[in-house]
């Protein structure tokens, strides 16, 4: 079975960080995919840059609207996310605990599988 798990973080953490503790935060991440790529697990992994690179797009009677980040009624983004292959909704959610931004993020787990269901 197949799991997202979304790294779900604050809009202006990554403004608070320096640049050194970012790249240790990446560097924990990155050693976290490995160790899920050794387990067998890991399906894909990508981190995703701010808001301020983002875009939404929406159709409306025919009409296309695009807004560019950043997005003023932003909280949280979506600073990155693991996809992963377990047994069970609690293996997820185990996987999930471990991962390092769990000390700084919220992790959404999200069981992959069609929108009708």
């Amino acid at each position: 079975m197949a799991y997202l798990l979304l790294i779900m973080e604050p809009v202006e953490q990554r403004e608070g960080r320096t640049q050194e503790e970012g790249r240790e935060a990446y560097r924990q991440m990155g050693e976290f995919a490995e160790g899920l790529k050794a387990r067998g697990v890991l399906r894909a992994v990508e981190s995703l840059t701010s808001l301020k690179d983002a875009s939404r797009v929406t159709l409306a009677d025919g009409d296309t609207r695009v807004v560019d980040g950043p997005f003023a009624e932003a909280k949280e983004m979506i600073g990155g996310f693991f996809l992963i292959d377990c047994e069970t909704h609690a293996q997820a959610l185990a996987i999930a605990a471990e991962c390092p931004a769990a000390k700084w993020c919220t992790i959404e787990v999200r069981k992959v599988g069609p929108c009708y269901s």
